[in-house]
C-alpha cells in the first residue's frame, strides 16, 4: 500500500513517499519538487537517494501517534489508526495530481525542440545506429519496431524491418509501422515531413563522450526505464581500465585513425579523438581541423604516424597511395585493420565506446589481432 505522512504533507505539494513506486512516478512526471521525504528502502531513481531526506514509515508513524496522543490525551493506537485514514485520503490527491501532470512529460532534443509525451513510447523507430544501441543498452530493445539499414547491433535488431537510412528513409515504410516515436539525427532532413504526418520525432546526435552520457539520460527519461547512470558508469570505468592497461611509453605514440578512404580522419575534436586522448596517445590530426576532416594524403605522409588504425573496407590500396610506403607505421607493420563489425563499433558514439577503447588499447600495445568477419 502507498502511504504518506499527514504530519509532513500540506496539500498535495508536500509529499512523503514511502514506496519506491510512488517516488519513481513523481520523478518520471517531473514533479520531484513536491517530495519532501522518501523511504529509507528506496533505491530508485538514484537521484532521489542523493536529493531527498529519508524517513522510516513505521518509526515516523509511531512518533507521530505518540506526539498526537500526548497533546490530546487519546490512546496512541487510536491516533495511529487516524494517521492511516488520513494517508488514504492524501494518496488520492497524488494520483489526481499525476493524471494531468502526465501531459507535461517532456524533454528537449538536440534541435532545441521540447518534445512532449503523454506516455512513454512503446513503438519506436530508430534511424541512427548509436541511438538503436542506446535503447538496447537501457534494456528496451523490445520497443523497437524498425531501424535504419546500418543498425546491426545487438543481433536481434537485424530481424527488425529496415526503413532506409537517416538521410534517405522510406517514409511509407515508417508510416506503415505505426510508430509513436521516430528517433533520428539532427542532420536528418525529414523531421518536418514526419511531423506533418502526425509522427512524433526526437532528434539526438551524440558527437562527444559528454553527448553519449547526456543522450543516455535523455532516452532513459523518454522511455521511463533503464538506469542511464549505471550504464555510463560501466562505460567510464572500462575506459579508465583500458587506459590503465597501457604503459607510459604510449604517451609518445602518434596515431592516425582513418574513418573513410577519401581520406577522412578522426581528429582530436571527435569522440574517437577523445578516446585516444584518454588512452594517452597522440592524435596527428589537430582539433582545429574539426572532428572528421577530409585530409590531403600528403598530410599523413608528413605527419608520419607510429600507428595507423583503419577499417578493413578502407584499407584496400593503402600501399599504393603516393609516399605512404615511407610512413613509419607501414614500415614497422603497425597498422591495425579492423573487421567491419569492429569498425562499426569504433565509429559509433554510443554504449560500446568502452569496447572500442579496448580494441584501440590492444592496437597500441601491438597485440591486436584482426577478428574474423
Amino acid at each position: 500500500m502507498n502511504r504518506c505522512l499527514p504530519s509532513q504533507v500540506v496539500g498535495p505539494q508536500r509529499i512523503v513517499c514511502l514506496t519506491e513506486e510512488t517516488t519513481e512516478w513523481l520523478y518520471l512526471l517531473g514533479q520531484q519538487w513536491r517530495i519532501v521525504g522518501i523511504s529509507g528502502y528506496t533505491v530508485r531513481p538514484r537521484r532521489a537517494r542523493a536529493e531527498k531526506p529519508r524517513v522510516s514509515a513505521f518509526t515516523s508513524a509511531i512518533r507521530w501517534a505518540k506526539t498526537a496522543s500526548s497533546r490530546t490525551g487519546a490512546n496512541p493506537m487510536a491516533e495511529f489508526g487516524r494517521l492511516w485514514r488520513h494517508c488514504t485520503r492524501w494518496f488520492g490527491w497524488v494520483w489526481l495530481l499525476a493524471a494531468p501532470m502526465a501531459l507535461a512529460y517532456q524533454v528537449t532534443d538536440d534541435r532545441g525542440v521540447s518534445v512532449q509525451f503523454a506516455n512513454p513510447p512503446q513503438r519506436i523507430i530508430s534511424l541512427l545506429p548509436s541511438l538503436t544501441e542506446t535503447v538496447c543498452a537501457l534494456g528496451q530493445c523490445e520497443r523497437l519496431v524498425g531501424v535504419d539499414r546500418y543498425s546491426n547491433f545487438p543481433n536481434n535488431v537485424k530481424k527488425l524491418p529496415q526503413v532506409g537510412g537517416g538521410m534517405d528513409p522510406n517514409i511509407e515504410a515508417i508510416v506503415a509501422l505505426k510508430p509513436d516515436l521516430v528517433m533520428l539525427a539532427t542532420s536528418s532532413r525529414i523531421d518536418a515531413r514526419l511531423q506533418s504526418l502526425g509522427i512524433q520525432v526526437l532528434a539526438l546526435e551524440p558527437k562527444t563522450h559528454a553527448d553519449v552520457q547526456r543522450v543516455l539520460g535523455t532516452l532513459a527519461q523518454v522511455l521511463g526505464a533503464g538506469d542511464a547512470a549505471a550504464v555510463w558508469r560501466s562505460i567510464d570505468a572500462a575506459l579508465v581500465a583500458a587506459a590503465q592497461s597501457l604503459p607510459a611509453s604510449v604517451k609518445t605514440t602518434r596515431v592516425y585513425f582513418e574513418v573513410n578512404r577519401a581520406p577522412y580522419a578522426a581528429g582530436e575534436a571527435s569522440f574517437i579523438g577523445e578516446t585516444l586522448r584518454r588512452l594517452g596517445a597522440q592524435n596527428i590530426v589537430p582539433a582545429k581541423l574539426g572532428p572528421f576532416p577530409l585530409l590531403n594524403p600528403e598530410f599523413v605522409v608528413r605527419a608520419n604516424p607510429d600507428v595507423i588504425m583503419v577499417g578493413d573496407m578502407n584499407y584496400a590500396g593503402f600501399d599504393g597511395r603516393p609516399g605512404w610506403a615511407s610512413i613509419r607505421a607501414i614500415q614497422t607493420q603497425r597498422v591495425c585493420v579492423f573487421s567491419p563489425a569492429q569498425a562499426d563499433m569504433l565509429v559509433r558514439p554510443g554504449p560500446r565506446m568502452a569496447e572500442g577503447a579496448r580494441l584501440m588499447a590492444e592496437c597500441l600495445l601491438g597485440h591486436f589481432t584482426k577478428a574474423p568477419r
